[in-house]
Order: C-alpha cells, then structure tokens, then sequence
C-alpha cells in the first residue's frame, strides 16, 4: 500500500515516516503485488534472510513506561502527546506486545466495483481466491487495527510462483503506528497486470503482515487467476 497516509480512519497516517517505496527483487517479472497466497511455503534461504534481518530493537516499555521516561522534559513530553494523540494510556499502557489485526482486503480496479477478500482463519481462501483481467490495472487496499501498543517497522510482503517458479517477490514498509480505536486504512501503489498467451493461467502466492521483530500478524496462502475477461459478477 502506498505512501501519503492521513489519520484515523482515513488513510494510515505512521507516528513515524518510513521508505515507502515497494522492493521488487531482481530477475523477477513483475507480475502481482496482489495479497499473496500460495500452496508453496517459504524456502529455506528465505526463512534464513528474514532471520538474518532481524532487527535487535532493545528491551520492550510498556506505553505507560514511555509516557512517564523524561516527564521533566517539556518539550519531549508534548512531542510524546503528540505522537499518541488520543491513546488511553491507562488501558493500553501496561502491555508490552503490540497486536496488529487485519480487518479488511479489497481489490480496487478502475471503472469497477470492489473486489473484497474474505480472510479465512486458517489463512488460506478458497481457491481461486480472486481472478483478474489480463492488462488491467488494480491496487490492493487493507484496514487494520493497532492495540495494546505501538508497533514498529509494520511492512507487507508477497511472494508470487507460477508453475512452480516465483515470478515477483515484493516488500513495502508501512511504518510505524500507535494504538488507536479507530481502524486505518492504506492503499498500495496502482500496478498493471501481464497480458498474454502466457501471463494468463493460475498463480500460488504468500502476504504476510510482519513488524521490526519478524512477528507475523497476518499469513495467507492462497492461488488466483488472471484471464481474459473479469470474472462476471
């Protein structure tokens, strides 16, 4: 999802900017940044780079902790209420995990009525999960809900095979959040999807929700299609 973010309920507005800009890796057509599924599971190397990226962030503070280090400092103390905004700190202030919870996907192309996603439980859709028109162009837009306390470097990432070879593997960092009643919403960046005799067929793929610890909130396997036409509604 993409970069200019506004506040509650709106677009996702981070407490802290971050490099918003998706990360396709080399050597990989570029075929869909789509929520990803997939009936094949995360290689080795892959499960070692994401160890291997881990980041050591220091001991955890509770909301409450932050809130009350430097109270002296007035400048620092009017910073922190700004950054919390509305956060009851009396409610969240004493957990020290962040929880982050996925509320809604949707398939957004243009002249067309949303795509929503159901996101199953086990996390992984029935398959085909969703089918999109060859040479159309289409973004993914999720809300999510931020609790307990703030979450850090929250970023998406997918993965994409066809046949069995990965043809995209993309990564955008979202930011930072504070805890907050309302949900917020974020939109990827618009992209266009393959046209041709071989683009079209069946696509495995894996999304995952992840913050600076590597902690997953979010995984979906599933499979989808790109064809023709749009799938009549």
């Amino acid at each position: 999802m993409d970069s200019d973010k506004e506040g509650k309920g709106g677009t996702a507005t981070p407490i802290a900017e971050s490099d918003s800009e998706i990360e396709h890796e080399p050597g990989e057509r570029n075929v869909s940044r789509q929520m990803s599924e997939s009936s094949l599971y995360t290689t080795e190397d892959e499960e070692e780079d994401e160890t291997n990226n881990k980041i050591e962030l220091g001991p955890q503070c509770t909301l409450k902790e932050q809130f009350e280090k430097d109270k002296d400092d007035e400048s620092l103390r009017r910073w922190k209420e700004q950054l919390l905004g509305s956060v009851d700190i009396n409610s969240v202030g004493e957990s020290l995990d962040p929880d982050v919870k996925i509320l809604s996907l949707e398939i957004k192309s243009p002249g067309r009525s949303d795509i929503v996603l159901p996101i199953p439980e086990d996390g992984n859709p029935k398959s085909p999960w969703f089918t999109l028109k060859e040479g159309s162009k289409y973004s993914l837009k999720f809300s999510f809900q931020v609790t307990n306390n703030i979450v850090t470097g929250l970023k998406y990432t997918n993965t994409v095979w066809k046949t069995g070879i990965k043809v995209d593997s993309t990564k955008q960092m979202i930011g930072a959040f504070s805890p907050q009643s309302e949900p917020y919403t974020h939109e990827m960046p618009e992209e266009t999807t393959p046209s041709g005799m071989f683009a079209r067929g069946s696509y495995s793929a894996k999304t995952k929700f992840l913050d600076d610890d590597n902690k997953c909130y979010l995984e979906i396997n599933y499979t989808f299609d790109i064809k023709k036409e749009w799938q009549a509604t």
